[in-house]
């Protein structure tokens, strides 16, 4: 390793990191270590390097800088109260931890505080990245921030933002709402809807709706159901939801709202017999339910290597080709749903399992 480290001018410690990827050295760099390492045929011993990676995770890592942390809900409590944000900030927090950033929180609507201010605070403390959290009822951040937006390196948590448009984290809805539907039919319900508010679909760019109508083609003509999604008017009045359902007849509906659940019980309709539930973002509180684990967490721990990986890049401001990182949720089975059909390739007949 010294012997590669004056090869290529530079440290034993930076041919250490370079061949370890490591986002600390620039990717100039670490092309050059790599380029030398390999014409003189470096070969690392592999019981040293095991070693020195449990080494390095059995002990807490050394402090490298601070993340700027920014609640963008308007609830200045939503990091502890909201049903979805902590669960983000749970996966910044723990990788935080363990890569050794420190991170100091700040709230966006803050009345105290100004852009201004906040611009101040954050140089003060050498903060060159933030966060941003916990958009829920709109995708477009509050003017007067621009001081902030183009001198800072800045990824977005659950939804793409526009104007400005950052790079951001979050679930595959999409993905998600296919995996719902796949699973309604394997379960052997044959007519099922999407129940969803419009206000949260096109927050996340129609990805919901776009799963479902894709899903839908699947499914024979007869059976393709329009998606409701007029949720918060129905919450006011319950019977747009039972116009709806007894006008198309659904037999499983996938939701984002567990007070579907009393919904269907008023219509009256039995659960899962007659009517299945999926929940497109499932959450420990209602174990019972049927549905896809969204990994907000792993979502939260992705954001964080992207603000630290521009950081690194020293690509601050707006940027010019926004990225996404999109996390695959996964199926939880549960209570609202009947059992799965299978069919007997001996004689075509079905039966549950």
């Amino acid at each position: 390793m010294n012997d590669v480290a004056r090869e290529a001018g530079v440290s034993k410690m930076t041919v250490s990191l370079a061949l370890r990827r490591d986002p600390q050295i620039s990717l100039e760099t670490r092309e050059k270590v790599m380029k030398t390492a390999a014409k003189m045929k470096y070969v690392g011993n592999p019981h040293v390097a095991e070693l020195m990676a449990r080494l390095r995770t059995s002990r807490s890592a050394l402090f490298k800088a601070t993340i700027g942390l920014i609640n963008a809900n308007e609830n200045p409590k939503a990091f502890q109260t909201h049903p979805t944000i902590p669960t983000y900030v749970e996966g910044i927090s723990r990788s935080a931890l363990r890569l050794g950033y420190a991170l100091n929180r700040f709230w966006l609507h803050d009345p105290k505080m100004s852009p201004e201010r906040l611009y101040r605070i954050l140089r003060t403390r050498n903060i060159r990245g933030l966060l941003l959290v916990g958009l829920m009822e709109n995708n477009v951040l509050p003017k007067g921030y621009e001081l902030l937006w183009e001198n800072f390196a800045c990824v977005v948590t659950g939804v793409r933002t526009t104007d400005p448009t950052f790079s951001f984290s979050c679930v595959d809805h999409h993905a998600a709402t296919l995996l719902a539907f796949e699973k309604a039919i394997q379960h052997g319900y044959r007519r099922p809807a999407l129940v969803l508010d419009d206000v949260i679909d096109r927050l996340v760019e129609r990805r919901f709706l776009a799963g479902a109508l894709v899903s839908q083609m699947t499914i024979p003509k007869k059976n393709r159901i329009p998606a409701f999604m007029r949720v918060r008017e129905a919450d006011k009045d319950l019977k747009l939801f039972k116009d709806w359902f007894y006008r198309y007849e659904p037999d499983c509906l996938i939701t984002l709202y567990h007070r579907i659940e009393r919904w269907v019980h008023a219509l009256p309709k039995k659960i899962p017999e007659e009517v299945g539930l999926i929940q497109l973002e499932w959450r420990s509180d209602h174990p019972e339910w049927s549905g896809v684990v969204q990994h907000n967490d792993r979502t939260g721990e992705a954001a964080l290597n992207m603000v630290i990986h521009q950081i690194h890049q020293s690509e601050f401001g707006i940027p010019q080709n926004p990225t996404a990182t999109l996390i695959q949720g996964s199926w939880k089975e549960g209570q609202t749903l009947r059992s799965k059909v299978s069919v007997h390739l001996s004689d075509g007949r079905a039966s549950l399992i």
